[in-house]
């Protein structure tokens, strides 16, 4: 994450830069600069999340029981000392940072291969150098953290920007994470969580104004600085060959540092005595070999500034007065920049205005200001109507385009070229699948100015068109109420990071195949308007990481039909909707989704937190048919006995042995809850958020020793720990279970029934083994889940590809 080698440098060649700081002295030293206010800390929780999950046991599913206490020991600890924490969450994945999260993805699928194949031989759990982080980890730290009464968001954009953001807008007394972009960001302090001690509240401080002068260079220039080491944007192989002309060239090389240090060093030194000379006069593209990436390098550095900041490096400061098109062009001071800009006189307006560089065409267009946001934009003259129009940035292409006002909406958005038809159509059409997705433009949310070339913003091209539903799915995920809703209506584009699953067995699926028809019938709730149909409404692009998919493209994915009983009603009535009985609708339409219409009777006897829990294992079951009666006995029987459990006690449990059907098992079970988030915030959340959280439901050890116990053949009373009341609740939540699946002919049997034909499991074949993959029905017309590849494509042996 952040500047490649930065990290390294910093801690090995510039110790100086790190300070050792006491969070408690520098709280009381900002209550005294700042007489009743609060310290506060801005929290990258994603870079935390690894720090923060203690627990000894990792690859069994998480130990959330364990995790939930260090959570709160750790609030408890800064609260003791007045200091308050805001906790921001990745909310997106912006699409110049794709490539980065694919490459890191594909690299964590080779880390779950190495755990598997470590746990095969060795069976036992791999020692902390190959930690990797229980499934959901960072959706359930957000429920936790609201649970403990922190203030918790998620990001519209980027977190880190967010978070830098935050942290100057409020003068925070810092941001705490494990992010070398915060070195470059001008904002309030950076401290890392990698050297926090909780018990003496020391960490250390990394200070980007000492970094500035070890360097020679200005906080401005750090930007130019990352984007030429690579970050999170630009590649690092980008600029390469022109790091090591700088190595070349330099005549201070360390020899106490290594060949990365003095990397940095030279591209240091390189801004400073040579770039920087000709600052201002000449563009970074005449003196930067940016050839056809110049457009991702200045989105990379505009992605460093905070809102109000400017950079010297975007602007040319011309000499003298020059003429364009028979207009006198005088020179203005831009007094945020502190530079001079050309201006020119408007030809209708007599106004002066200021000029900017078109960086295609070379030439120099006139500036307006925009309306809605008051910043100011570039303009392009239409040569059908000869009219003034003005341009912004196209979301995909990140080109300069025209801007286009919606006659019904009253609302720009920008157009572009079709290029068969050379058409001008509003952004939102795909001529690849010629599939008009209903997009519609978001009053509520502002453009950017594209001239100050800011980071990748909320677009206002969305997926729904009513925008008071916008605004309620809007305000549950920065709340970090909800799960991928608002990005299913706002961008139509979703994904999920690697989960523990084993890409040899190929007994059972993955569970973005498993969970993939739920997710289906809520896309078609959440864009299909009420009507229930799924034909109208667009595809929805996954990025699901799973075994086989290389991940080059998303899958899209058709939403299905969902069939709620008395019909599917509209969002308005599930979101907002105050009428008695509504709760009852909104559970039928929970339901629906899982395609459990069936088994609402046999649910409504439940009490929490097990109904959600059965109903998320009548789906499992029914999906997967290669699941057997020990399985859902071990599921039943930790959940029972998990309630009498204290934190100690599980922290305490020891395993015969781990097994890497379990860990997978685990893990299926884990990402069913974080559906069941996705889903129940969809339905207008007829379930208490805590029903499904796992920390009430599910501990990874708990359910291991479960089922390494009901594969020994221990009897149900054993497995209840021989709790004649958990024993009778077991015998009851079984009973549930099976008749709901005995209804779609899904009979659960034990292994012993089986074990004969199906060898462990493992290479089963046959057309039923995963029973709706399409998710149209569960008779066996659905396509197993082994043929098929992920979203729209069909699996082939040779290559992925679009239908």
């Amino acid at each position: 994450m952040g500047v490649r080698g930065l990290h390294g440098f910093v801690g090995s060649s510039c110790p100086h830069i790190c300070m050792v700081v006491n969070f408690k002295e520098l709280a009381e030293h900002h209550r005294s600069r700042h007489p009743g206010g609060t310290p506060t800390i801005v929290v990258d929780a994603m870079c935390c999340l690894r720090y923060w999950y203690t627990p000894e046991s990792w690859i069994c599913g998480g130990q959330w029981r364990e995790y939930f206490s260090s959570l709160r020991e750790f609030v408890k600890t800064f609260t003791a000392v007045g200091i308050k924490l805001i906790f921001f969450f990745d909310g997106m994945v912006e699409q110049s940072k794709r490539d980065e999260w694919v490459k890191r993805r594909l690299k964590n699928n080779r880390e779950i291969a190495k755990i598997f194949h470590y746990i095969k031989s060795h069976r036992e759990q791999p020692g902390r150098n190959m930690f990797f982080i229980p499934s959901g980890l960072a959706i359930f730290t957000q429920f936790a953290l609201k649970a403990l009464g922190q203030e918790t968001l998620c990001s519209l954009q980027e977190a880190d920007y967010e978070v830098a953001s935050y942290g100057l807008r409020n003068n925070c007394l810092g941001i705490l994470g494990e992010d070398t972009d915060y070195l470059i960001y001008d904002t309030c302090p950076y401290f890392s969580i990698s050297e926090l001690s909780l018990d003496s509240l020391d960490t250390v401080m990394l200070c980007r104004e000492k970094l500035c002068q070890s360097l020679g260079l200005s906080l401005s220039d750090l930007p130019l600085l990352a984007c030429l080491l690579g970050n999170d944007i630009i590649p690092e192989g980008m600029f390469e060959s022109f790091r090591y002309k700088c190595l070349s060239s330099y005549t201070s090389v360390k020899e106490n540092f290594d060949k990365r240090g003095n990397i940095i060093l030279a591209v240091a030194d390189h801004i400073c005595k040579v770039l920087r000379l000709h600052q201002g006069e000449k563009k970074l593209e005449e003196m930067l070999p940016l050839g056809p990436n110049k457009a991702l390098f200045y989105k990379g550095m505009a992605s460093y500034l905070l809102p109000g900041q400017k950079s010297p490096w975007f602007f040319q400061k011309p000499k003298g007065v020059v003429t364009l098109d028979k207009q006198v062009l005088s020179m203005s001071s831009d007094p945020k920049s502190k530079q001079e800009v050309p201006v020119c006189t408007h030809p209708e307006s007599k106004q002066e205005v200021p000029m900017c560089t078109d960086p295609e065409s070379k030439q120099e267009v006139p500036l307006c200001t925009h309306p809605e946001s008051k910043q100011e934009v570039p303009m392009y003259t239409d040569p059908e109507s000869k009219q003034e129009v003005p341009m912004c940035t196209h979301p995909e292409s990140k080109e300069e385009v025209p801007m286009y006002t919606d006659p019904e909406s009253k609302q720009e958005v920008p157009l572009c070229t079709h290029p068969e038809s050379r058409q001008k159509l509003p952004v939102g059409m795909d001529p690849e699948f010629n599939l008009e997705a209903p997009l519609c433009t978001n009053p509520e949310i502002k453009q950017e100015d594209p001239v100050n070339m800011g980071p990748e913003v909320k677009q206002q091209i969305t997926m729904v068109s009513d925008p008071e539903i916008l605004k309620v799915a809007r305000a549950h995920h920065v709340q970090a109420e909800s799960y991928l809703v608002y990005n299913v209506m706002s961008s139509g584009e979703v994904e999920c990071s690697n989960s523990l699953e084993d890409a040899m067995d190929q007994a059972l699926p993955s569970q973005a195949f498993v969970y993939r028809p739920v997710r289906q019938r809520v896309y078609s709730l959440l864009l299909g308007d009420g009507r229930g149909g799924a034909s109208a409404c667009p595809t929805v692009k996954e990025w699901f990481v799973c075994s086989g998919n290389p991940l080059r493209q998303p899958d899209l994915v058709r939403p299905l039909r969902i069939n709620v009983p008395g019909g599917t009603p509209s969002l308005k009535l599930l979101w907002l909707g105050q009428e008695a009985g509504l709760q009852a609708q909104r559970l039928d339409t929970l339901l629906a989704c899982f395609d459990l219409s069936f088994s609402r009777e046999e649910l409504q006897v439940v009490e929490s937190p097990f109904q959600a829990l059965c109903c998320l294992l009548t789906y499992l079951f029914v999906q997967v048919d290669t699941l057997c009666l020990e399985d859902l006995h071990a599921f039943i029987a930790q959940a029972l006995c998990l309630e009498g459990k204290t934190t100690m006690e599980l922290a305490d449990l020891q395993l015969d042995h781990v097994d890497p059907r379990a860990v997978q098992l685990g893990t299926l079970l884990v990402r069913g809850l974080t559906t069941l988030v996705l889903v129940n915030s969809a339905c207008g959340f007829p379930w208490k958020t805590s029903d499904f959280m796992p920390w009430n439901l599910f501990d990874g050890k708990l359910f291991h020793q479960k089922y390494l116990q009901s594969e020994k053949g221990y009897t149900a009373e054993a497995l209840v720990e021989q709790n004649r009341s958990r024993l009778t609740r077991l015998h009851a939540l079984k009973s549930v279970v099976c008749k709901a699946c005995m209804k779609e002919n899904r009979p659960i049997v034990s292994r012993r029934h089986w074990r004969s034909h199906h060898s462990g499991r493992r290479g089963r074949q046959g057309p039923s083994a995963h029973r709706t993959s399409s998710g149209y029905s569960r008779s066996g017309q659905g396509q197993h889940w082994r043929d098929q590849g992920p979203g729209s494509r069909q699996y082939d042996p040779d290559q992925w590809r679009r239908y």
